[in-house]
């Protein structure tokens, strides 16, 4: 069998993990050919790749990024795969594609596959957002390094009696947000699912100051927002790739509370710290399996599905299933975070 890999939209702890299984899986266990797309769908449509042996992906477990560089692409040019999806596939005498990414890159794995490529999808998000399988790789990383970062920063809030602004990513879903923000006991943590209101947020630090504790924390998810009429925010425009560019919440709330308290608060924008560097144990150890079972379900003819983790255990789930919407917090768990901040 001959597969092809290719990893797209943002570069995400544990992509080498997956690329590193699925050759290890594909070659020693089965005897077949890989070749890995450059780039992400760009590779495939333009041609260019190269042969992933057993040394090609030597030492790449613990690396962060991806080995295959990664990129998005217009939708414009993801039909044009769709409707070459037999040309492609013969250009490269492809087998099976195993295509590794977020909501985009999943969409466009389900577009190639109703037009009948061969296609084995793997879930890529650190925001968590895919609703068809419990977790995606990344995510224990990026938690883990906001949650540090929270942890450094109060020592230095309570030096200064700052009031610290934490943004962390998270555009739609606030899983980051919730998770990182309960494990560093924030005092405050604002998510996209719940407009919140500054002026509690103002009534919370005061009380703290009251009680001698003249410092908190503040995590808030990149894709937060005020509620209506309770201070001034304008949502950002839309990108050529159909994402909202946001406008800076992180600063735009330290500035308010600034404003309104009369105390110093600084914002601290974590951005791709998030995303880079090693992945941990956890996102390893699960991103292995995604590669190992993507390249079985190859090997049955499973194709237009995902690789997804149900409780401990994983499954397939058609991609239709995988992208009908994004997993978001749920009320019951904000009530869970709102009992400990």
């Amino acid at each position: 069998m001959r597969i092809g890999i290719l990893t797209a939209g943002g570069d995400c702890p544990g992509l080498n993990a997956v690329i590193r299984s699925v050759v290890h899986r594909a070659v020693v266990g089965h005897g077949d050919e890989v070749i890995g797309f450059e780039d992400g769908f760009r590779g495939l449509l333009d041609g260019h790749y190269r042969p992933l042996d057993i040394d090609a992906v030597s030492g790449i477990l613990a690396r962060g990024g991806t080995i295959l560089g990664s990129s998005r692409l217009e939708r414009s040019r993801l039909r044009e795969a769709a409707e070459k999806r037999g040309e492609l596939a013969r250009r490269y005498e492809l087998d099976a594609l195993i295509p590794i990414g977020g909501e985009g890159t999943l969409t466009a794995a389900r577009m190639l596959a109703d037009a009948g490529m061969p296609v084995v999808g793997v879930p890529k998000t650190i925001d968590n957002d895919i609703s068809a399988t419990d977790r995606t790789f990344g995510f224990d990383t990026a938690v883990t390094v906001a949650t540090e970062a929270m942890d450094r920063l109060k020592t230095t809030a309570e030096s200064h009696q700052r009031v610290m602004v934490v943004e962390v990513m998270g555009r739609h879903a606030g899983w980051i947000a919730l998770e990182s923000g309960m494990a560093a006991g924030a005092h405050g943590i604002c998510l996209p699912e719940r407009p919140f209101d500054p002026g509690d947020l103002v009534k919370m630090v005061e009380e703290r100051f009251d009680r001698g504790k003249r410092f908190a924390v503040v995590c808030v998810a990149e894709g937060a927002h005020p509620a209506d009429g309770t201070m001034d925010y304008k949502k950002g425009e839309i990108d050529p790739f159909g994402h909202e560019r946001f406008a800076g919440i992180g600063n735009r709330l330290a500035s308010e509370l600034e404003r309104r308290l009369g105390k110093e608060a600084r914002p601290v924008i974590l951005g791709h710290i998030q995303r880079g560097g090693t992945p941990t144990a956890y996102d390893r150890v699960l991103a292995t399996r995604f590669g190992w079972h993507a390249v079985e379900a190859a090997h049955r003819g499973d194709f237009g599905r995902m690789t997804a983790l149900r409780g401990t255990q994983i499954a397939l789930v058609p991609l239709a299933e995988a992208v009908a919407r994004l997993k978001t917090v749920p009320e019951d768990r904000m009530h869970e975070a709102e009992s400990v901040f």
